[in-house]
């Protein structure tokens, strides 16, 4: 990632921290999936987790949770949050187009409104057998409505499916959101060793 895009990110942050609720609809997933799938300890794993909306939900439940982001002030004010939780997080500022993600085995990766196709392949081998990953990202029919992100950040339309062909897709949806805007939603499960 640029130099750039780090400033963006920053800047971002800088300018005030966005919501501490984590995502609406993986809390509605969770409510109706099978609890044999949804594992209740282990390790997690946020990818571009920004201020930790998400990280520090799963933390609160007792499992070892791993934030990284490319924003340090990200990682700062998701920090400052899992201390104002009374919870622990181990944070990385990170680059993920040039460094690699940390080693798993993880339990559950999260993957929310950030988009790099070239870590799918990295999710099913640093994924536990049955281990989750969890996607939500806006697609490219958010451009009827929103001309930000751009289509370089946008997912195409049933796109999401095929970037994990090596999963059990557990839950998959498209559609306009509670806040408008046009996403893909995925819940998906690494096959067990055999």
């Amino acid at each position: 990632m640029a130099e750039a895009d780090r400033t963006k990110w920053d800047a971002r942050y800088t300018q005030g921290a966005p919501s501490a609720e984590p995502s609406e609809w993986f809390l509605a997933w969770l409510k109706t999936a099978d609890e044999k799938l949804v594992p209740k300890s282990g390790r997690v794993l946020d990818v571009a987790g920004g201020a930790g909306r998400n990280a520090i939900w799963f933390a609160q439940r007792g499992f070892d949770v791993t934030l990284v982001d490319v924003s340090a002030v990200a990682i700062k004010i998701a920090e400052q949050r899992a201390k104002e939780a009374g919870v622990n997080l181990i944070t990385r500022v990170m680059d993920l187009e040039h460094e690699a993600l940390p080693d798993g085995p993880w339990d559950v990766i999260l993957q929310m409104h950030y988009l790099d196709r070239s870590l799918f392949p990295q999710y099913e081998q640093l994924l536990s057998p049955c281990g989750l990953l969890v996607i939500e990202h806006p697609t490219r029919s958010n451009l009827v409505r929103h001309e930000k992100p751009g289509a370089h950040y946008l997912l195409e339309d049933g796109e999401l499916p095929e970037l994990c062909e090596g999963f059990i897709i557990v839950s998959h949806g498209e559609g306009w959101n509670e806040l408008g805007r046009h996403e893909a939603r995925l819940v998906a499960r690494r096959f067990e060793e055999e």
